[in-house]
């Protein structure tokens, strides 16, 4: 089984992510300040990727809703991978009176249309990243506690695991030395793909209206100001609408990189 560490999408994820973090002070444009004299103008050597609606610099605000964006689509994934994570190993415990209830909280959470949770949630908490984070995160770990469920059921009966509950180790034991390890490949696939959606989710609610207030940006609220100007000045969705692409693209790549090196994956 090959074992090479997937290079390209790390290397386009470590580049958006130096893009967000390190740019705004290589740039050094404020992102929130105006300039009403220069609103939706071209590219030029005072603002290299023009002026976005109101005459912000939108290299500058690319760079900070990156921030918020990409820091919103990691925490939510890493929430939804904790609890879907702990949900999912519950509910393939063998103790029957702990498994049944979670497995059945499992199955009402995943008949729950998560866009209105998302809503209620927003609208409870407001505006914030800690809100989009929190709101994201709690609707995204159905699945990941789904696929953990499986998975544990399958990997408990093999005999592996079998011996180490027969000579006597805790059953929490067992799960984090012998279950926890064949899953991580797994789990860093579904992390992988719960990045990618939930910058696709901030983005949209953000798109929406629903995510950071202003003058706070994200590639989301980048694309609902462009709205407006699309006749006149394109870029303005076309930049922040590659950054989310590219962002999806790279988690999705990672997560099939790492999906096709499991064992009896196909290739």
């Amino acid at each position: 089984m090959s074992r090479r560490i997937p290079l390209r999408p790390l290397a386009g994820l470590a580049v958006l992510s130096l893009f967000a973090a390190i740019g705004p002070w290589l740039h050094g444009t404020d992102p929130a300040a105006i300039d009403l004299a220069r609103t939706a103008a071209p590219a030029s050597a005072l603002h290299p990727l023009g002026t976005d609606e109101s005459g912000r610099d939108v290299l500058a605000r690319l760079m900070a809703g990156g921030r918020v964006s990409l820091l919103v689509g990691v925490a939510a994934g890493l929430v939804a991978l904790l609890v879907g994570t702990g949900v999912g190993a519950l509910a393939a415990s063998r103790r029957r009176w702990l498994a049944e209830p979670v497995s059945r909280l499992l199955d009402a959470a995943l008949a729950v249309p998560a866009f209105f949770l998302l809503l209620v949630i927003m609208t409870l908490f407001g505006g914030s990243a800690a809100s989009l984070v929190l709101a994201v995160g709690l609707t995204a770990w159905t699945g990941i506690a789904r696929l953990v469920r499986a998975e544990t059921m399958t990997l408990r009966e093999r005999e592996y695991v079998l011996s180490a509950e027969a000579l006597g180790q805790s059953r929490f034991g067992v799960f984090r030395r012998h279950v926890l390890p064949h899953l991580v490949p797994v789990l860093t696939a579904a992390a992988s793909v719960g990045v990618a959606q939930a910058v696709l989710t901030e983005s949209a609610l953000s798109f929406l209206g629903l995510g950071v207030e202003p003058p706070q940006a994200s590639w989301g609220s980048m694309l609902t100001g462009a709205q407006q100007n699309l006749a006149t000045a394109p870029w303005l969705a076309v930049y922040p609408g590659l950054l989310i692409v590219a962002t999806v693209l790279a988690c999705n790549a990672l997560a099939e990189a790492v999906r096709t090196r499991q064992p009896g994956s196909p290739r």
